[in-house]
Protein backbone atom coordinates (compact mmCIF):
# COMPACT_ATOMS: atom_id res chain seq x y z
CA UNK A 1 0.00 0.00 0.00
CA UNK A 2 1.14 3.55 -0.73
CA UNK A 3 1.82 6.05 2.04
CA UNK A 4 2.22 9.82 1.93
CA UNK A 5 4.78 12.27 3.24
CA UNK A 6 5.16 16.04 2.91
CA UNK A 7 8.65 16.91 1.76
CA UNK A 8 10.07 20.35 2.51
CA UNK A 9 13.50 20.85 1.04
CA UNK A 10 15.77 23.30 -0.72
CA UNK A 11 18.40 22.68 -3.37
CA UNK A 12 21.60 24.61 -3.98
CA UNK A 13 24.36 24.78 -6.55
CA UNK A 14 27.57 23.19 -5.34
CA UNK A 15 31.24 23.19 -6.29
CA UNK A 16 34.17 21.19 -4.98
CA UNK A 17 34.09 22.98 -1.60
CA UNK A 18 31.25 20.76 -0.39
CA UNK A 19 28.95 21.54 2.54
CA UNK A 20 29.91 24.51 4.76
CA UNK A 21 29.97 24.02 8.54
CA UNK A 22 26.41 24.46 9.82
CA UNK A 23 27.10 24.05 13.52
CA UNK A 24 25.34 26.76 15.53
CA UNK A 25 22.76 27.57 12.86
CA UNK A 26 19.23 27.68 14.27
CA UNK A 27 19.99 25.45 17.24
CA UNK A 28 22.24 22.95 15.42
CA UNK A 29 24.47 21.48 18.13
CA UNK A 30 26.11 18.80 16.03
CA UNK A 31 26.53 17.80 12.41
CA UNK A 32 26.64 14.01 12.20
CA UNK A 33 28.36 12.25 9.31
CA UNK A 34 26.01 9.48 8.12
CA UNK A 35 28.20 8.29 5.26
CA UNK A 36 27.65 8.02 1.51
CA UNK A 37 24.55 6.36 0.02
CA UNK A 38 24.34 5.27 -3.61
CA UNK A 39 20.94 5.99 -5.17
CA UNK A 40 19.72 4.78 -8.56
CA UNK A 41 16.45 6.25 -9.83
CA UNK A 42 14.60 5.77 -13.11
CA UNK A 43 12.03 8.46 -13.89
CA UNK A 44 8.90 7.59 -15.86
CA UNK A 45 6.73 9.79 -18.06
CA UNK A 46 4.80 9.81 -21.30
CA UNK A 47 6.66 10.32 -24.56
CA UNK A 48 5.52 13.95 -24.63
CA UNK A 49 6.54 14.45 -20.96
CA UNK A 50 3.11 15.37 -19.58
CA UNK A 51 4.10 14.70 -15.97
CA UNK A 52 7.23 16.83 -16.19
CA UNK A 53 5.24 19.64 -17.83
CA UNK A 54 2.98 19.61 -14.76
CA UNK A 55 6.02 19.50 -12.41
CA UNK A 56 5.15 15.95 -11.32
CA UNK A 57 7.87 13.35 -10.84
CA UNK A 58 7.42 9.60 -10.90
CA UNK A 59 10.42 7.44 -10.16
CA UNK A 60 11.51 3.94 -9.21
CA UNK A 61 14.50 4.19 -6.89
CA UNK A 62 16.82 1.68 -5.31
CA UNK A 63 19.31 2.41 -2.55
CA UNK A 64 18.76 4.37 0.63
CA UNK A 65 16.18 3.85 3.34
CA UNK A 66 13.15 4.61 1.14
CA UNK A 67 13.70 2.43 -1.91
CA UNK A 68 10.51 2.05 -3.92
CA UNK A 69 8.19 4.04 -6.16
CA UNK A 70 7.83 7.76 -5.46
CA UNK A 71 5.30 10.15 -6.97
CA UNK A 72 5.72 13.82 -6.07
CA UNK A 73 3.11 16.59 -6.38
CA UNK A 74 4.13 20.27 -6.12
CA UNK A 75 2.46 22.15 -3.26
CA UNK A 76 4.52 25.35 -3.08
CA UNK A 77 8.12 26.32 -3.90
CA UNK A 78 10.29 23.80 -2.08
CA UNK A 79 7.26 21.83 -0.82
CA UNK A 80 5.98 18.61 -2.35
CA UNK A 81 3.71 15.78 -1.32
CA UNK A 82 5.41 12.46 -1.90
CA UNK A 83 3.38 9.28 -2.39
CA UNK A 84 5.42 6.13 -1.76
CA UNK A 85 4.79 2.53 -2.72
CA UNK A 86 6.93 -0.61 -2.26
CA UNK A 87 9.49 -1.59 -4.87
CA UNK A 88 8.10 -3.59 -7.81
CA UNK A 89 8.93 -4.12 -11.47
CA UNK A 90 5.96 -2.13 -12.80
CA UNK A 91 4.20 1.05 -11.74
CA UNK A 92 1.92 0.14 -8.80
CA UNK A 93 -1.81 0.48 -9.49
CA UNK A 94 -2.32 3.00 -6.68
CA UNK A 95 0.41 5.22 -8.16
CA UNK A 96 -0.81 4.82 -11.74
CA UNK A 97 -4.31 5.89 -10.68
CA UNK A 98 -2.98 9.21 -9.38
CA UNK A 99 -1.59 10.18 -12.80
CA UNK A 100 -4.38 8.67 -14.92
CA UNK A 101 -6.07 12.03 -15.60
CA UNK A 102 -2.88 13.13 -17.38
CA UNK A 103 -1.64 9.87 -18.84
CA UNK A 104 -5.04 8.46 -19.96
CA UNK A 105 -4.38 5.49 -22.27
CA UNK A 106 -0.79 6.38 -23.08
CA UNK A 107 2.16 4.39 -21.78
CA UNK A 108 4.49 5.41 -18.99
CA UNK A 109 8.01 4.78 -20.20
CA UNK A 110 11.47 5.08 -18.60
CA UNK A 111 12.66 8.56 -19.54
CA UNK A 112 15.71 9.47 -17.44
CA UNK A 113 18.05 7.58 -15.15
CA UNK A 114 19.70 9.45 -12.29
CA UNK A 115 22.52 7.91 -10.25
CA UNK A 116 23.58 9.85 -7.17
CA UNK A 117 26.33 9.44 -4.64
CA UNK A 118 24.75 11.12 -1.60
CA UNK A 119 27.08 12.28 1.17
CA UNK A 120 24.67 12.66 4.11
CA UNK A 121 24.86 14.86 7.22
CA UNK A 122 22.28 15.01 10.02
CA UNK A 123 21.75 18.38 11.67
CA UNK A 124 20.72 17.72 15.29
CA UNK A 125 20.02 19.89 18.34
CA UNK A 126 21.48 19.55 21.83
CA UNK A 127 19.05 16.71 22.63
CA UNK A 128 20.02 14.80 19.52
CA UNK A 129 16.73 15.56 17.78
CA UNK A 130 16.98 15.67 13.99
CA UNK A 131 16.36 19.14 12.59
CA UNK A 132 17.19 18.49 8.95
CA UNK A 133 19.19 16.27 6.64
CA UNK A 134 21.82 17.99 4.52
CA UNK A 135 23.59 16.20 1.71
CA UNK A 136 26.00 16.75 -1.13
CA UNK A 137 24.78 14.84 -4.17
CA UNK A 138 27.05 13.96 -7.07
CA UNK A 139 24.61 13.23 -9.87
CA UNK A 140 24.93 11.50 -13.22
CA UNK A 141 21.92 11.85 -15.55
CA UNK A 142 21.24 9.78 -18.65
CA UNK A 143 18.42 9.97 -21.20
CA UNK A 144 16.88 6.57 -21.84
CA UNK A 145 14.91 7.16 -25.03
CA UNK A 146 17.93 7.51 -27.27
CA UNK A 147 17.21 11.14 -28.13
CA UNK A 148 19.52 12.90 -25.71
CA UNK A 149 22.79 12.62 -23.89
CA UNK A 150 24.20 12.60 -20.40
CA UNK A 151 25.05 15.21 -17.80
CA UNK A 152 26.82 15.46 -14.45
CA UNK A 153 26.62 17.96 -11.62
CA UNK A 154 26.91 18.34 -7.86
CA UNK A 155 24.25 19.90 -5.68
CA UNK A 156 23.48 20.48 -2.02
CA UNK A 157 20.11 19.44 -0.67
CA UNK A 158 18.66 20.34 2.73
CA UNK A 159 15.46 18.53 3.76
CA UNK A 160 13.52 19.55 6.85
CA UNK A 161 12.82 16.84 9.42
CA UNK A 162 9.23 15.70 9.83
CA UNK A 163 7.15 18.30 11.72
CA UNK A 164 10.07 20.73 11.62
CA UNK A 165 9.75 24.51 11.46
CA UNK A 166 10.27 25.76 7.87
CA UNK A 167 11.86 28.90 9.32
CA UNK A 168 14.86 26.72 10.20
CA UNK A 169 15.61 26.36 6.50
CA UNK A 170 15.77 30.16 6.20
CA UNK A 171 18.54 30.21 8.79
CA UNK A 172 20.43 27.42 7.03
CA UNK A 173 20.11 29.26 3.71
CA UNK A 174 21.48 32.43 5.27
CA UNK A 175 24.62 30.55 6.33
CA UNK A 176 24.95 28.88 2.95
CA UNK A 177 24.68 32.19 1.13
CA UNK A 178 27.38 33.68 3.35
CA UNK A 179 29.56 30.79 2.26
CA UNK A 180 28.92 31.56 -1.39
CA UNK A 181 26.36 28.82 -2.00
CA UNK A 182 23.42 29.84 -4.17
CA UNK A 183 19.97 28.30 -4.68
CA UNK A 184 19.65 25.90 -7.59
CA UNK A 185 18.16 27.27 -10.77
CA UNK A 186 16.19 24.03 -11.24
CA UNK A 187 13.28 23.03 -8.98
CA UNK A 188 14.24 19.34 -9.07
CA UNK A 189 16.92 16.92 -10.24
CA UNK A 190 14.59 15.70 -12.97
CA UNK A 191 13.99 19.20 -14.31
CA UNK A 192 17.74 19.79 -14.48
CA UNK A 193 18.33 16.41 -16.12
CA UNK A 194 15.67 17.03 -18.77
CA UNK A 195 17.13 20.42 -19.53
CA UNK A 196 20.76 19.30 -19.72
CA UNK A 197 20.21 16.05 -21.61
CA UNK A 198 17.68 17.29 -24.15
CA UNK A 199 18.80 17.16 -27.80
CA UNK A 200 17.93 20.84 -28.01
CA UNK A 201 17.02 23.36 -25.38
CA UNK A 202 13.28 23.39 -24.84
CA UNK A 203 11.65 26.76 -25.14
CA UNK A 204 8.51 27.81 -23.39
CA UNK A 205 6.13 29.82 -25.51
CA UNK A 206 3.81 32.34 -23.96
CA UNK A 207 0.13 31.82 -24.59
CA UNK A 208 -1.37 34.47 -26.85
CA UNK A 209 -3.67 36.95 -25.14
CA UNK A 210 -7.37 36.41 -26.00
CA UNK A 211 -8.72 38.78 -28.62
CA UNK A 212 -11.97 37.44 -30.03
CA UNK A 213 -15.07 36.27 -28.20
CA UNK A 214 -14.04 32.70 -28.95
CA UNK A 215 -10.59 33.30 -27.46
CA UNK A 216 -12.08 34.44 -24.15
CA UNK A 217 -14.55 31.56 -23.90
CA UNK A 218 -11.90 28.98 -24.74
CA UNK A 219 -9.41 30.47 -22.28
CA UNK A 220 -11.93 30.13 -19.45
CA UNK A 221 -12.91 26.63 -20.55
CA UNK A 222 -9.26 25.59 -20.78
CA UNK A 223 -8.68 26.75 -17.21
CA UNK A 224 -11.54 24.52 -16.03
CA UNK A 225 -10.23 21.52 -17.98
CA UNK A 226 -6.81 22.05 -16.40
CA UNK A 227 -8.40 22.27 -12.95
CA UNK A 228 -10.23 18.96 -13.47
CA UNK A 229 -7.02 17.20 -14.46
CA UNK A 230 -5.03 18.74 -11.62
CA UNK A 231 -7.63 18.05 -8.92
CA UNK A 232 -8.23 14.42 -9.93
CA UNK A 233 -5.38 12.99 -7.80
CA UNK A 234 -6.28 15.26 -4.87
CA UNK A 235 -9.84 13.87 -4.90
CA UNK A 236 -8.49 10.32 -4.98
CA UNK A 237 -6.26 11.14 -1.99
CA UNK A 238 -9.23 12.66 -0.16
CA UNK A 239 -7.50 16.04 0.21
CA UNK A 240 -9.81 18.47 2.07
CA UNK A 241 -11.92 20.69 -0.21
CA UNK A 242 -10.69 18.92 -3.36
CA UNK A 243 -14.12 17.47 -4.22
CA UNK A 244 -15.71 20.90 -3.87
CA UNK A 245 -13.10 22.54 -6.10
CA UNK A 246 -13.38 19.82 -8.74
CA UNK A 247 -17.16 20.10 -8.71
CA UNK A 248 -16.93 23.87 -9.18
CA UNK A 249 -14.58 23.41 -12.15
CA UNK A 250 -17.02 20.91 -13.65
CA UNK A 251 -19.93 23.31 -13.21
CA UNK A 252 -17.96 26.21 -14.63
CA UNK A 253 -17.08 24.20 -17.72
CA UNK A 254 -20.69 23.09 -18.19
CA UNK A 255 -22.04 26.62 -17.64
CA UNK A 256 -19.57 28.03 -20.14
CA UNK A 257 -20.69 25.61 -22.84
CA UNK A 258 -24.37 26.29 -22.13
CA UNK A 259 -24.18 30.08 -21.84
CA UNK A 260 -21.99 30.76 -24.86
CA UNK A 261 -23.88 28.74 -27.44
CA UNK A 262 -23.69 31.82 -29.64
CA UNK A 263 -19.90 31.30 -29.67
CA UNK A 264 -19.54 27.50 -29.74
CA UNK A 265 -21.72 25.20 -31.85
CA UNK A 266 -24.06 23.33 -29.49
CA UNK A 267 -24.15 20.37 -31.86
CA UNK A 268 -20.59 19.67 -30.72
CA UNK A 269 -20.89 20.92 -27.16
CA UNK A 270 -24.23 19.44 -26.01
CA UNK A 271 -22.81 15.91 -25.55
CA UNK A 272 -20.08 17.37 -23.33
CA UNK A 273 -22.66 19.40 -21.41
CA UNK A 274 -24.53 16.19 -20.62
CA UNK A 275 -21.37 14.43 -19.47
CA UNK A 276 -20.28 17.36 -17.33
CA UNK A 277 -23.70 17.32 -15.68
CA UNK A 278 -23.19 13.63 -14.92
CA UNK A 279 -19.76 14.25 -13.42
CA UNK A 280 -20.99 17.18 -11.31
CA UNK A 281 -23.75 14.93 -9.98
CA UNK A 282 -21.28 12.21 -9.03
CA UNK A 283 -19.02 14.73 -7.31
CA UNK A 284 -22.07 16.15 -5.55
CA UNK A 285 -22.77 12.91 -3.69
CA UNK A 286 -19.63 13.32 -1.60
CA UNK A 287 -19.66 17.13 -1.50
CA UNK A 288 -23.29 17.48 -0.41
CA UNK A 289 -22.76 14.94 2.36
CA UNK A 290 -19.63 16.81 3.48
CA UNK A 291 -21.49 20.13 3.65
CA UNK A 292 -24.40 18.59 5.53
CA UNK A 293 -22.17 16.86 8.06
CA UNK A 294 -20.29 20.08 8.78
CA UNK A 295 -23.50 22.09 9.06
CA UNK A 296 -25.19 19.66 11.44
CA UNK A 297 -22.08 19.25 13.57
CA UNK A 298 -21.77 23.00 14.03
CA UNK A 299 -25.49 23.27 14.75
CA UNK A 300 -25.20 20.59 17.42
CA UNK A 301 -22.16 22.32 18.94
CA UNK A 302 -24.35 25.42 19.46
CA UNK A 303 -26.95 23.51 21.47
CA UNK A 304 -26.54 23.74 25.28
CA UNK A 305 -25.52 20.34 26.72
CA UNK A 306 -28.69 20.18 28.83
CA UNK A 307 -30.76 20.15 25.61
CA UNK A 308 -28.82 17.29 23.98
CA UNK A 309 -30.77 14.17 24.84
CA UNK A 310 -29.73 10.74 23.64
CA UNK A 311 -26.65 9.74 21.59
CA UNK A 312 -27.21 12.43 18.97
CA UNK A 313 -23.55 13.23 18.39
CA UNK A 314 -22.55 9.57 18.12
CA UNK A 315 -25.33 8.89 15.62
CA UNK A 316 -24.45 11.99 13.59
CA UNK A 317 -20.74 11.10 13.54
CA UNK A 318 -21.44 7.53 12.52
CA UNK A 319 -23.80 8.68 9.76
CA UNK A 320 -21.23 11.16 8.43
CA UNK A 321 -18.32 8.72 8.45
CA UNK A 322 -20.29 5.91 6.83
CA UNK A 323 -21.67 8.20 4.14
CA UNK A 324 -18.23 9.65 3.41
CA UNK A 325 -16.57 6.24 3.09
CA UNK A 326 -19.26 5.04 0.72
CA UNK A 327 -19.30 8.27 -1.31
CA UNK A 328 -15.50 8.41 -1.63
CA UNK A 329 -15.26 4.79 -2.71
CA UNK A 330 -17.96 5.40 -5.31
CA UNK A 331 -16.27 8.56 -6.55
CA UNK A 332 -12.93 6.80 -6.96
CA UNK A 333 -14.70 4.28 -9.17
CA UNK A 334 -16.13 7.13 -11.24
CA UNK A 335 -12.65 8.59 -11.78
CA UNK A 336 -11.42 5.17 -12.91
CA UNK A 337 -14.29 4.76 -15.37
CA UNK A 338 -14.01 4.86 -19.14
CA UNK A 339 -16.85 7.38 -19.22
CA UNK A 340 -14.86 9.91 -17.19
CA UNK A 341 -11.68 9.51 -19.24
CA UNK A 342 -13.71 9.85 -22.44
CA UNK A 343 -15.08 13.14 -21.08
CA UNK A 344 -11.56 14.47 -20.50
CA UNK A 345 -10.59 13.39 -24.02
CA UNK A 346 -13.66 15.17 -25.37
CA UNK A 347 -12.69 18.42 -23.66
CA UNK A 348 -9.18 18.10 -25.08
CA UNK A 349 -10.51 17.64 -28.60
CA UNK A 350 -12.87 20.60 -28.31
CA UNK A 351 -10.07 22.87 -27.13
CA UNK A 352 -7.72 21.63 -29.83
CA UNK A 353 -10.27 22.09 -32.61
CA UNK A 354 -13.03 24.40 -31.29
CA UNK A 355 -16.39 24.40 -33.12
CA UNK A 356 -16.60 28.18 -33.33
CA UNK A 357 -19.65 29.91 -34.70
CA UNK A 358 -19.55 33.22 -36.54
CA UNK A 359 -19.80 35.23 -33.31
CA UNK A 360 -16.73 33.45 -31.98
CA UNK A 361 -14.50 35.29 -34.40
CA UNK A 362 -15.84 38.73 -33.54
CA UNK A 363 -14.94 41.25 -30.86
CA UNK A 364 -16.01 39.97 -27.45
CA UNK A 365 -18.03 42.83 -25.99
CA UNK A 366 -21.21 42.34 -27.96
CA UNK A 367 -21.23 38.52 -28.16
CA UNK A 368 -20.27 37.88 -24.52
CA UNK A 369 -22.40 40.69 -23.13
CA UNK A 370 -25.48 39.40 -24.93
CA UNK A 371 -25.03 35.88 -23.55
CA UNK A 372 -24.49 37.08 -20.00
CA UNK A 373 -27.54 39.37 -20.09
CA UNK A 374 -29.65 36.46 -21.29
CA UNK A 375 -28.57 34.38 -18.27
CA UNK A 376 -29.24 37.29 -15.91
CA UNK A 377 -32.78 37.65 -17.27
CA UNK A 378 -33.46 34.01 -16.40
CA UNK A 379 -32.21 34.55 -12.85
CA UNK A 380 -34.41 37.61 -12.50
CA UNK A 381 -37.50 35.72 -13.56
CA UNK A 382 -36.84 32.85 -11.16
CA UNK A 383 -36.08 35.08 -8.17
CA UNK A 384 -39.23 37.16 -8.69
CA UNK A 385 -41.31 34.03 -9.16
CA UNK A 386 -39.99 32.48 -5.96
CA UNK A 387 -40.73 35.60 -3.92
CA UNK A 388 -44.38 35.47 -5.03
CA UNK A 389 -44.83 31.89 -3.80
CA UNK A 390 -45.96 31.06 -0.25
CA UNK A 391 -43.44 29.33 2.04
CA UNK A 392 -43.23 25.61 1.39
CA UNK A 393 -41.88 23.03 -1.03
CA UNK A 394 -42.76 25.00 -4.16
CA UNK A 395 -40.85 28.03 -2.93
CA UNK A 396 -37.93 25.85 -1.83
CA UNK A 397 -37.75 24.34 -5.30
CA UNK A 398 -38.00 27.73 -7.02
CA UNK A 399 -35.24 29.19 -4.85
CA UNK A 400 -33.02 26.20 -5.63
CA UNK A 401 -33.58 26.71 -9.37
CA UNK A 402 -32.79 30.42 -8.98
CA UNK A 403 -29.57 29.49 -7.19
CA UNK A 404 -28.47 27.22 -10.03
CA UNK A 405 -29.15 29.91 -12.64
CA UNK A 406 -27.36 32.51 -10.49
CA UNK A 407 -24.28 30.27 -10.40
CA UNK A 408 -24.38 29.92 -14.16
CA UNK A 409 -24.61 33.70 -14.54
CA UNK A 410 -21.74 34.18 -12.12
CA UNK A 411 -19.50 31.83 -14.08
CA UNK A 412 -20.49 33.49 -17.35
CA UNK A 413 -19.60 36.89 -15.90
CA UNK A 414 -16.25 35.50 -14.71
CA UNK A 415 -15.48 34.24 -18.21
CA UNK A 416 -16.44 37.62 -19.68
CA UNK A 417 -14.57 39.77 -17.12
CA UNK A 418 -11.24 39.94 -19.01
CA UNK A 419 -13.14 41.33 -22.01
CA UNK A 420 -15.89 43.37 -20.36
CA UNK A 421 -14.05 44.57 -17.27
CA UNK A 422 -15.82 46.27 -14.35
CA UNK A 423 -19.48 45.60 -15.20
CA UNK A 424 -18.89 41.85 -15.57
CA UNK A 425 -16.77 41.78 -12.44
CA UNK A 426 -19.50 43.58 -10.51
CA UNK A 427 -22.13 41.17 -11.79
CA UNK A 428 -20.03 38.16 -10.79
CA UNK A 429 -19.71 39.61 -7.31
CA UNK A 430 -23.46 40.23 -7.09
CA UNK A 431 -24.26 36.70 -8.25
CA UNK A 432 -21.82 35.31 -5.68
CA UNK A 433 -23.72 37.12 -2.92
CA UNK A 434 -27.02 35.83 -4.27
CA UNK A 435 -25.82 32.22 -4.54
CA UNK A 436 -24.42 32.40 -1.01
CA UNK A 437 -27.80 33.47 0.36
CA UNK A 438 -29.71 30.92 -1.69
CA UNK A 439 -27.13 28.28 -0.81
CA UNK A 440 -27.77 28.88 2.87
CA UNK A 441 -31.45 28.33 2.20
CA UNK A 442 -30.91 25.12 0.24
CA UNK A 443 -28.53 23.76 2.87
CA UNK A 444 -31.19 24.32 5.51
CA UNK A 445 -33.70 22.41 3.37
CA UNK A 446 -31.33 19.45 3.03
CA UNK A 447 -30.39 19.61 6.72
CA UNK A 448 -34.03 19.36 7.74
CA UNK A 449 -34.54 16.39 5.45
CA UNK A 450 -31.52 14.62 6.99
CA UNK A 451 -32.64 15.42 10.54
CA UNK A 452 -36.01 13.86 9.86
CA UNK A 453 -34.30 10.70 8.59
CA UNK A 454 -31.93 10.52 11.59
CA UNK A 455 -34.80 11.18 13.97
CA UNK A 456 -36.82 8.32 12.48
CA UNK A 457 -33.88 5.92 12.91
CA UNK A 458 -33.31 7.12 16.47
CA UNK A 459 -37.02 6.76 17.31
CA UNK A 460 -37.04 3.20 15.96
CA UNK A 461 -34.06 2.45 18.24
CA UNK A 462 -35.97 3.77 21.25
CA UNK A 463 -33.87 6.93 21.62
CA UNK A 464 -35.05 10.38 22.70
CA UNK A 465 -35.57 12.50 19.58
CA UNK A 466 -36.07 15.90 21.27
CA UNK A 467 -32.73 17.29 20.06
CA UNK A 468 -33.45 16.40 16.43
CA UNK A 469 -36.66 18.40 16.65
CA UNK A 470 -34.81 21.33 18.22
CA UNK A 471 -32.20 21.30 15.43
CA UNK A 472 -34.95 21.02 12.83
CA UNK A 473 -36.67 24.09 14.22
CA UNK A 474 -33.46 26.09 14.20
CA UNK A 475 -32.76 25.13 10.58
CA UNK A 476 -36.30 26.15 9.68
CA UNK A 477 -35.75 29.54 11.33
CA UNK A 478 -32.51 30.03 9.38
CA UNK A 479 -34.34 29.33 6.13
CA UNK A 480 -37.01 31.85 7.05
CA UNK A 481 -34.36 34.51 7.66
CA UNK A 482 -32.82 33.95 4.23
CA UNK A 483 -36.25 34.32 2.64
CA UNK A 484 -36.72 37.60 4.51
CA UNK A 485 -33.31 38.86 3.36
CA UNK A 486 -33.80 37.94 -0.30
CA UNK A 487 -35.96 40.91 -1.41
CA UNK A 488 -33.49 43.41 0.03
CA UNK A 489 -30.50 41.73 -1.59
CA UNK A 490 -32.27 41.44 -4.92
CA UNK A 491 -33.23 45.11 -4.83
CA UNK A 492 -29.58 45.96 -4.13
CA UNK A 493 -28.42 43.86 -7.07
CA UNK A 494 -30.99 45.67 -9.23
CA UNK A 495 -30.52 45.36 -12.94
CA UNK A 496 -26.73 44.88 -12.96
CA UNK A 497 -25.68 43.84 -16.44
CA UNK A 498 -22.48 44.09 -18.47
CA UNK A 499 -22.67 46.31 -21.50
Amino acid sequence: MADEKREIERKYESDDSGLPDLTGVGGVASVLDKGVVDLDATYYDTVDERLATASLTLRRRTGGADAGWHLKFPVAPGVRDEIRAPLSDTVPDEIAALVRSRVRDDELIPLVRLRSARDVRHLVDADGTLLAEASVDTVTAERLNGKGGAAQWTEIEVELADDGDPAFLDQVEKRLRKSGVRPSRSPSKLARALDQTAPRRRRRTKSAQPVTAGDHVLAYLRAQRDALVELDPAVRRDVPDSVHRMRVATRRARSTLRTFRNVLDRGATDPLVAELKWLAGELGIDRDQEVLADRLTKALDAVPPALVTGPVRERLTGWAEARHRGAHSHLTGVLDSRRYLTLLDGLDRLLADPPLRKAGGKKPRKALGKAVRKDLAKVSGLVEQSMELPPGEDRDHALHEARKKAKRTRYAAEAATPALGGPARSLAKSMKSLTSLLGEHQDSVMARHTLRELSAVAHAAGEDTFTYGLLHGRQEARAARTEEDLPGLWKKIGSSSPG
